[in-house]
């Protein structure tokens, strides 16, 4: 008997027959006698729709009432499966965050939780009913409603598996496990039986959207053991744990993240001085545009040049910025490339491994792919190219590393 947190989305809850499926399965696991908490999102694409109806009152919504608002989602939903799940005979009840007290800060709309008062949930668990928490949302020290931001359902969920020191918390998801890299850009991707917190954490900050890098951040923390799975197939999953033995019998790659959101902004000839690198991503930063990679060249003529990366959506925010540096430093001219692509190469095993980077440049050299910018950690080597060559990349590199799923009888 064990105790579980399973999380639905929203696509798992869409419609009432999707909601009595997923009571069917909650009821399997309870009658196999495992306690269960269920957190759940809004139904596909409420979250959207609510916040367009608060959008035709005025372009910006006041944070506090849009909170109100976009929460009603989730109740919804908990609703819904609660009754579901009484229908089959299965005792159930659903709180609210509020309800729960899932204590956050007062950033409404991208709150974080700081406490769980988690003797309701275990009351209820003790007299054997199947709790369901509406994820996404919380409430302050002054009673207002929060949210938690984008991902923030996942959040809620590993959340509420660190307070109750849960055995396992599941997110259930439209894939049936975390993949060594995009299926629908390489047939031969393979789900991951296991993969580590700092290795997911890594994939998704570059690109991997199975998870959200608050949630494994969280898990990691607290070391909660995430399991992904498919809401509407059996299998295994891929379980993301802190767990690293047996690393030198693993692959030196787990698996290879891109992102197609990168541009590119480049400051030429800055006199090279000390502090110039503050002047340039002061501004920025003041901007708040975050900063993803960085390159600096120093020229003969006692000038620099300096070029970072950005999401996409910020680019022309952050080319304004950098024109106003530009004139202000003296600099000879600002460019910038939005037809840019970041792909990296994520494994735990480079740590025992030498010449990985080598490995992979040599791989993008044999395709006669350009490498732009280059940036490394322990567990991870990133580059950015033409986006062009993104496909092609990532599919050399897949088979570079070995990851290939071996041709099965008949292919």
């Amino acid at each position: 008997m064990a105790l579980i947190v399973q999380k639905f989305g929203g696509t798992s809850v869409g419609t009432v027959e999707r909601i009595e499926q997923v009571a069917e399965k909650v009821k399997k696991f309870r009658e196999r006698g495992d306690d269960i908490v269920v957190v759940v999102s809004a139904m596909s694409g409420e979250t959207n729709r609510l916040i367009e109806l608060a959008k035709q009152i005025g372009d910006q919504p006041v944070p506090r009432e849009l909170d109100v608002m976009v929460s009603t989602g989730e109740q919804v939903t908990i609703a819904l499966l609660a009754m579901a799940l009484i229908k089959r005979g299965v005792p159930a009840i659903s709180y609210t965050g509020n309800q729960v007290r899932i204590l956050t800060d007062s950033a409404h709309n991208k709150a974080r939780i700081l406490q769980i008062d988690d003797h309701k949930l275990r009351t209820d668990l003790k007299e054997g009913r199947v709790v369901v928490v509406a994820g996404f949302q919380g409430v302050d020290e002054h009673g207002n409603i929060t949210t938690l931001g984008r991902g923030g359902s996942d959040t809620t969920g590993v959340a509420l598996a660190a307070a109750l020191k849960a055995d396992e918390c599941q997110i259930y998801t439209d894939v049936d496990g975390v993949y060594t890299t995009d299926p629908r850009v390489v047939a031969k991707a393979q789900r991951l039986d296991k993969i580590t917190f700092e290795e997911m954490l890594e994939m998704a900050s570059l690109g991997s959207k199975v998870l959200q890098i608050r949630a494994v951040e969280f898990a990691g923390k607290y070391n909660v053991p995430l399991r992904v799975l498919h809401s509407f197939q059996e299998g295994p999953g891929t379980l993301i744990t802190i767990d690293e033995e047996e690393t030198m019998e693993q692959p030196i790659i787990s698996g290879i993240a891109f992102n197609r959101d990168e541009a590119k902004l480049t400051i030429r000839g800055v006199p090279d001085v000390p502090g110039v690198a503050f002047k340039i991503l002061g501004p920025i930063s003041a901007a708040n545009i975050e900063v993803d990679m960085i390159v600096q060249n120093i020229a003969h003529d006692n000038t620099t040049d300096f070029t970072f990366t950005v999401h996409r959506n910020d680019y022309q925010s952050a080319q304004q910025v950098l024109e106003n540096t530009s004139r202000e430093l003296g600099a000879r001219e600002v460019v910038g490339d939005t037809n840019i692509a970041k792909v990296s190469i994520v494994g735990v095993g480079m740590r025992s491994h030498a010449g990985v980077a080598s490995q992979m440049f040599e791989a993008l050299a044999k395709e006669n792919i350009n490498i732009q910018m280059i940036s490394t950690s322990e567990i991870k080597v990133s580059v950015v190219i033409e986006e062009k060559y993104l496909e092609l990349a990532v599919r050399a590199l897949h088979t570079a590393f070995d990851l290939d799923a071996p041709a099965r009888q008949g292919d």
